[in-house]
Parts: C-alpha cells; structure tokens; sequence
C-alpha cells in the first residue's frame, strides 16, 4: 500500500476483517457483514521510524490497543469495497499526518514594555483590593 512517494506498507501488515455494520442497509445490515475492521500492526510494521511510530501513536489515541494495533472501523457505507477503501484511506491520511515532525518551540522572552504593563496591572489590582481592606474613617 503506497503512502507517498518514499513510503510502502506491506500488505502483509494490514488484517482486514468484515463484521456487521449498524447504520445505514436497512434489514440487509443483520444479514451481510459489511463493516470493516482494519488492523495495523504498529511495533512489528516496517518502513515506520520510531520516530514516526511514536507520532502514529500519540494521533490514533484510543484506537491503538495496548499491543501496539491500531485499529480503524469503517462502516459508513453499504458495500465492503467502499468500506475496504474508506479504512485504508483514512490509514494512509494518519500515516501522512505523523510523518511530518512537529515545529519545534522557540523560547521567547517578554519585551520590556509587556512587563512593564504587568507590573502596573498588578499594582492597580493591589491597591483596589488595599481599599477594600481598610475601614473608612467619618469624621
């Protein structure tokens, strides 16, 4: 299965298995298994750097099982072709997504007048709260 111009998955590292679907299909849904359940392999799949692997990880989330399979269920439309097809697309899309690296973080410091405003900001509040405390004298 090609991913982009340097990526290939094998095959082999995708189960695909065909279960019922609930939605659209009327009383065809209870008779025909027409969902797809994906399975990828993530720690035993070749062509993923650990980098990448760890990247696929943390954007699967709740779909990855605690083995290291992530699991994608398609089940949007009628046929297990478009089904078939609907999983391995959205596979490649989150395969694409983890290959591009974070941007890392530039530390930045605050500009002289930004403080300055805190400072004053902070200041103001004091004194309103000050006022609050003490009692007023009439005299």
């Amino acid at each position: 299965m090609r991913i982009n111009s340097t990526l290939t998955l094998d095959e082999r590292d995708i189960e695909e298995r065909f279960v019922r679907a609930s939605g659209p299909g009327g009383q065809n849904v209870n008779k025909v298994s027409t969902a797809v359940e994906l399975r990828f392999d993530l720690r035993h799949a070749g062509g993923l750097t650990p980098a990448v692997r760890d990247r696929l990880i943390r954007l699967a989330g709740r779909r990855v099982t605690d083995e290291g399979v992530l699991v994608i269920r398609a089940d949007r439309f009628r046929t297990q072709e478009r089904n078939r097809e609907d999983a391995r697309v959205r596979l490649a899309d989150l395969i694409r997504e983890a290959l591009v690296p974070p941007r890392p973080r530039i530390a930045t410091k605050p500009t002289k007048a930004s403080r300055k405003r805190r400072l004053e900001a902070k200041g103001k509040r004091a004194e309103v709260k000050k006022m609050r405390r003490s009692k007023p004298d009439f005299d």
